[in-house]
């Protein structure tokens, strides 16, 4: 159990290859986390995109098996973290950076090697450049250097093809398992990605809900709590401080964030690092698990 002055983490950690599963009191909420691997490696936190399950299970039991304790999260108003109402947050996207800092303090007093996927690796820029001595190294998947919302001339907007697609789609009823599990497999198809990933995953996530009503499944499912969120003032500018080692990952085939948007970040981010997955969308596919884990366990090794 890891502790320090201010963050009280209520986690019992194994040290063998179960994943565990629990909450950690971590700036003012609990955040429901899962821990890979041993507690004695350095730490590897990784920000859900919302949820945790947006972090493979396959990618985080390869990152343990190359000595880093893994915990991925919850972000507020989703899975086993403190949900309230995510159709009116009464919180920041500074105050989730806040949430990922306290979290790894709370579990390791060495600093920690951060990662965000989607909007959770737009957290984890902010973090890092809010609370950089609490990180080591930075990776950031399938994302971009603006929050939610209009993009920056520069920066490739999402395929309005694509979304046209995904969003005209009525909406399941969220109240039934497989309908949610079926709704995210055709949205799968649309983005490029696995369909049966897809309905698998969406129905986990279902199971880990805690909250029947329909705006928190919605929120579990597709992130929507973001676009109420108050993602001000701007950091891309600021981009430039960052010092730490960083890798970015990004798929050729997103349709969401562009690859464009990866290049922007792996340009501004001093020496960057970036890896493009030449068949992925916005998801990774499992013939890439290897290879993400293995680039981002080499930046570990770089410092």
């Amino acid at each position: 159990m890891a502790q320090d002055g201010n963050h009280f983490c209520k986690v019992y950690f194994n040290q063998w290859s179960v994943p565990v599963m629990a909450t950690c009191e971590a700036n003012g909420v609990e955040l429901g986390v899962q821990s890979f691997g041993d507690l004695a490696d350095p730490l590897l936190l990784c920000i859900g995109g919302t949820t945790m399950l947006s972090w493979p299970d396959e990618l985080c039991h390869a990152l343990a098996r190359g000595g880093r304790h893994v915990v991925r999260f919850d972000l507020r108003d989703s899975g086993e973290s403190t949900t309230i109402d995510p159709l009116n947050p009464d919180y920041t996207l500074r105050d989730l950076a806040a949430d990922a800092a306290a979290l790894a303090v709370s579990i390791d007093p060495r600093p920690a090697h951060l990662a965000g996927i989607g909007v959770g690796a737009m957290v984890a820029q902010v973090a890092t450049l809010d609370y950089p001595q609490a990180f080591s190294e930075l990776t950031l998947i399938g994302s971009r250097p603006v929050a939610p919302g209009p993009v920056d001339p520069d920066l490739p907007d999402h395929d309005q093809s694509t979304l046209g697609q995904l969003f005209s789609r009525s909406m399941p009823d969220w109240a039934d398992r497989e309908a949610v599990a079926s709704y995210a497999a055709e949205g799968a198809s649309i983005l490029g990605n696995s369909p049966e990933n897809a309905r698998q995953l969406a129905a986990r996530v279902w199971d880990r809900t805690p909250d029947a009503s329909a705006p928190v499944h919605m929120a579990n499912q597709l992130g929507m709590v973001f676009s109420k969120l108050d993602c001000t003032p701007r950091w891309r500018e600021r981009l430039g401080d960052i010092t730490l080692p960083t890798l970015v990952v990004h798929g050729r085939k997103d349709p969401f964030f562009p690859l464009g948007n990866g290049q922007a970040l792996a340009h501004e981010i001093p020496n960057a690092q970036l890896l493009v997955l030449e068949s992925a969308s916005t998801a990774i596919p499992a013939s890439n698990i290897a290879e993400v884990a293995g680039a981002m366990l080499d930046l570990g090794r770089s410092r």
